[in-house]
């Protein structure tokens, strides 16, 4: 009897240290993912902060974690300067237009490999694959080289075509038709379906959070570019939303200095719609990662 009672004693203490090892991790997890969740959200905190806060506020050698007096009229006077209406308008008309071009030809390779049989089908898929182990900076002479001789420069094509094949997204995709049952092609094909028509009725409805989650990555990739606009597209009729930022002049008209809170401004303006993107589509663009990859 001493034995078992013993023994209900040692497991009930065993229990005890368990659940104690269990919070305790639980609360380091919690700790660390605090750290670094202030430690990524805190750049964004002080970009916010300074924008807010007079020249002379800024330039103080203790800087304050709250703007004395709130200047909103920091983002007016930075829109302004940038002329960032102008610069919007070229980043969505590029990066609409690019997106839906991008898409057609993405969802038409994705299915030619992912459905149909011709020869070196799987060769030609693994020279674009390798493709990917290029860095896309070693094509940035080629492209500059061929788009001058092309006559492009400082045109709406030189940032859209250049750009329009991208063989992550078609992979990405490709993974997800092939998770589509190769029955129910068969099954359109004895019915006469032709192969778009099976692409539109039935593949596309299906691999929709796949396609949704391109269309923002896409999107996002032009909002963010930098490195080409700048090299092909420095004109104030053609300058996108980046490279138009980098050439503003964000000056004090009594000092003639930088005048930091302004620039801080038009970034926060520029930043925006990425976190409201993130915030309110980050599920679709999970959902449709998660969808991909699975079957190779």
């Amino acid at each position: 009897m001493a034995d078992v009672i013993m023994h209900e004693r040692n497991i009930q203490l065993v229990s005890a240290r368990q659940r104690i090892m269990k919070i305790a991790v639980l609360v380091a997890l919690y700790i660390f993912l605090i750290a670094m969740a202030i430690t990524v959200l805190f750049p964004f905190y002080w970009m916010i902060n300074s924008s807010l806060k007079t020249l002379e506020e800024y330039r103080l050698s203790i800087p304050t974690f709250w703007p004395r007096q709130v200047m909103l009229s920091n983002y007016v006077d930075a829109f302004n300067t940038a002329n960032l209406g102008r610069l919007f308008l070229n980043t969505m008309y590029v990066g609409i237009v690019s997106t839906l071009l991008s898409l057609v030809i993405t969802v038409l390779c994705a299915f030619a490999f992912a459905r149909l049989e011709f020869k070196g089908k799987n060769t030609l898929f693994a020279a674009l694959l390798a493709t990917m182990m290029i860095p896309g900076e070693l094509f940035t002479i080629t492209n500059y080289q061929t788009v001058n001789s092309f006559g492009w420069m400082n045109t709406y094509t030189v940032l859209i075509v250049p750009f329009l094949v991208s063989v992550f997204y078609i992979y990405l995709l490709r993974q997800n038709f092939m998770q589509i049952p190769n029955e129910l092609y068969l099954a359109a094909k004895v019915d006469g379906t032709s192969d778009i028509k099976y692409l539109w009725k039935v593949m596309i409805p299906l691999a929709l959070p796949t396609l949704i989650s391109i269309t923002i990555l896409k999107m996002m990739g032009a909002w963010n570019s930098y490195i080409w606009p700048r090299l092909v597209a420095n004109d104030d009729a053609h300058k996108l939303i980046t490279n138009g930022l980098r050439g503003a002049s964000f000056m004090d008209t009594t000092t003639n200095e930088p005048h930091i809170p302004q620039q801080m401004a038009a970034v926060a303006l520029v930043s925006i719609p990425l976190f409201l993107v993130f915030i309110f589509l980050r599920k679709y663009i999970m959902k449709g990662v998660s969808r991909s990859g699975i079957k190779g």
